[in-house]
């Protein structure tokens, strides 16, 4: 490498990390919060943060002051997040026209979506991501391409080649940092960097370049000198630069330091942004909407005040009654030992020796605890729903006493579900944002002929091949639209009421066996009808058989529905573009069926 190159990169290095120092700077007011609101959630409710932009523990007014934490804020979080962890839309790919190729392209994509979000275990990425969103106000997912993930496929130079897989990770709001706080969405963001502290044995077999690690805040990224918490000796700050396309970078920029050392500096490295052009891999999810700011707001930040008043409320109420319960004496100056009453009381037969001519020992008048402790109590409580949105029935799961209308129940959940529609509406718009991206990513580098398995029916695993080009839409839409509202108990009332309605039946007043399978699956017995159902079950084989004759012979079998098979066969010959080859193996095989059929034999028997 020229002094010239060296030079470059060290300008690079420099101007990089220069960024990084200012952007930390300029959003440490709103670590601070997030660090405070994770204490309040926690149950560590008298932190508070100090002019210094750190959260330390206040000490308290006098030796003897209550202290007690009655932490209403974790019980209304999980309840929130036990209601967005019904919200699992299903995604559904939709056609790019209404021709017969792209619809099976576009379910065969449906197919490919659903069963890499099982894969990578996409459910419990979004739970993580709820949880931080929750607790600070903003989460994100990173969309990555892993080329070390999935199966291997071969060797190179002595080491194991994989068939690469799609990577979602939710990532904490502390480790993201814009150019700019003040941008309301994240197209509207310009570079964005990520930084997070990571372990030198992982920079070395990623980049293959040694980095001397410091110690760091886990959590912060700031200097951990001083302060054996989170130290990380063996960690180094990890900066990653991304920008977007512009007249010097056209397709983008992605730079990446540690340390002093410049590790990779180059394009955007996917295509994953609206019309093949290139993007950020990360989508943002927020639970409240913050207006002219990035980052979201959290409920536990509003609630931060009131639990305050709530906590001083009632320790306030627990002193008093230790007053009256232990009581207040009064004594003469000089009367009694003052030492020996102070160590041991006044227990029951206690023999109290006073000064004679003075005062006795004796008990202030204890008065009855006045009303205004019960009324600030109340109203701290109602503040508690009112604010987060989230009432008894939700969080406590009981009914209130003045309520016993079932109407003026359901009304009450209502309200409560209105109240999260907001987060409900940003975890779907993210979820609708990364299925896209993950879309983009596998027809850039899935490949041809790629083997995937998805559920099937009677607890049997289905397998198909795709290849990246059968990919050719990534428009997104939800399946359905009220997931958040319809609980499993809903689904079945809803169920056995347009059965008793007669809805779901012919003239005759049958039920279709399609229909009863429908059913039972929609109120969680889908068991009971999937072996019965010997329809759907040859319906799979003949999917199994279609995937199997782009591949090789397939003969067909005495006990097949041969009359489903042949029209599964011939959707697959009219729906796909296959080669001479294949579809000599297809004709081949139906006429196998045909001749089942006619009660004949098949050649060669």
């Amino acid at each position: 490498m020229s002094e010239q190159d060296k030079r470059r990169e060290l300008e690079t290095v420099r101007e990089v990390t220069q960024d990084f120092l200012r952007r930390r700077e300029l959003r440490r007011p709103l670590e601070t919060k997030w660090q405070l609101c994770q204490n309040f959630l926690s149950g560590n409710q008298y932190a508070d943060v100090t002019p210094r932009m750190t959260v330390e523990e206040s000490p308290k007014a006098y030796e003897w002051s209550f202290r007690g934490v009655y932490n209403n804020i974790a019980p209304i979080i999980e309840s929130r997040l036990a209601r967005l962890g019904t919200v699992r839309p299903k995604l559904v790919v939709r056609a790019a026209t209404d021709e017969e190729a792209d619809l099976r392209s576009a379910e065969l994509a449906s197919r490919v979506l659903e069963s890499s979000s099982q894969r990578i275990g996409l459910s419990d990425v979004i739970a993580r991501a709820g949880v931080l969103s929750e607790t600070y106000g903003t989460a994100f997912y990173q969309i990555l391409w892993n080329p070390q993930a999935g199966k291997q496929i071969g060797m190179a130079d002595g080491k194991p080649v994989y068939e690469g897989d799609i990577s979602v990770t939710a990532v904490s709001p502390f480790e993201i940092f814009p150019d700019s706080l003040t941008c309301e969405t994240l197209s509207e963001v310009r570079s964005l960097i990520h930084a997070k502290a990571v372990p030198k044995e992982v920079l070395r077999s990623l980049y293959g370049k040694e980095v001397e690690g410091s110690g760091v805040d886990a959590v912060t990224l700031f200097d951990a000198e001083g302060s054996t918490e989170d130290r990380k000796k063996e960690y180094v700050v990890l900066i990653e630069r991304y920008e977007r396309e512009s007249e010097k970078y056209p397709n983008g920029r992605l730079t990446v330091v540690a340390g002093d050392t410049l590790l990779f500096d180059g394009e955007l490295p996917y295509v994953n942004g609206e019309s093949g052009r290139r993007d950020f891999p990360f989508v943002r999810q927020t639970a409240l909407l913050y207006a002219g700011m990035f980052f979201g707001i959290s409920v536990v930040d509003r609630l931060i005040p009131v639990q305050r008043a709530y906590n001083a409320v009632k320790n306030r109420k627990h002193e008093y009654l230790n007053r009256v319960a232990n009581g207040v004496l009064t004594v003469e100056d000089g009367s009694v030992d003052t030492d020996e009453l102070m160590e041991d009381g006044l227990c029951p037969g206690k023999v109290v020796v006073y000064r004679q001519g003075s005062t006795p020992p004796k008990f202030l008048h204890a008065e009855y605890i006045p009303n205004d402790f019960a009324e600030e109590e109340e109203r701290l409580s109602n503040e508690f729903i009112q604010i987060s949105g989230v009432s008894e029935v939700s969080r406590t799961s009981q009914t209130p006493t003045n309520v016993t209308s079932g109407v003026a129940l359901q009304l009450l959940i209502e309200q409560d579900e209105n109240r999260l529609s907001m987060t409900v509406d940003a975890q779907r718009r993210a979820i609708l944002q990364v299925g896209k991206q993950m879309l983009r990513l596998l027809r850039a580098y899935a490949g041809e002929n790629r083997l995937m398995k998805s559920g099937g029916t009677g607890k049997k695993v289905q397998m198909f091949y795709f290849s990246a080009a059968d990919l050719n839409s990534d428009d997104i839409v939800y399946e359905t639209e009220t997931e958040q509202s319809a609980s499993p108990a809903q689904t079945r009332s809803m169920v056995l009421e347009l059965i008793s309605a007669k809805l779901l039946t012919d003239d005759e007043g049958k039920m279709n066996a399609s229909t009863r399978r429908r059913l039972l699956r929609a109120m969680g017995c889908a068991n009971l009808s999937a072996e019965g159902d010997l329809s759907e079950l040859h319906s799979c084989r003949a999917s199994e058989e279609n995937v199997l004759l782009t591949k090789e012979d397939v003969q067909a079998e005495i006990y097949d529905d041969h009359n489903l098979h042949v029209t599964e066969h011939t959707r697959y010959l009219l729906s796909e573009r296959v080669s001479e080859t294949t579809k000599a193996r297809f004709v081949a095989h139906i006429k196998q069926h045909e001749t089942y059929m006619t009660g004949g034999q098949k050649d060669g028997e």
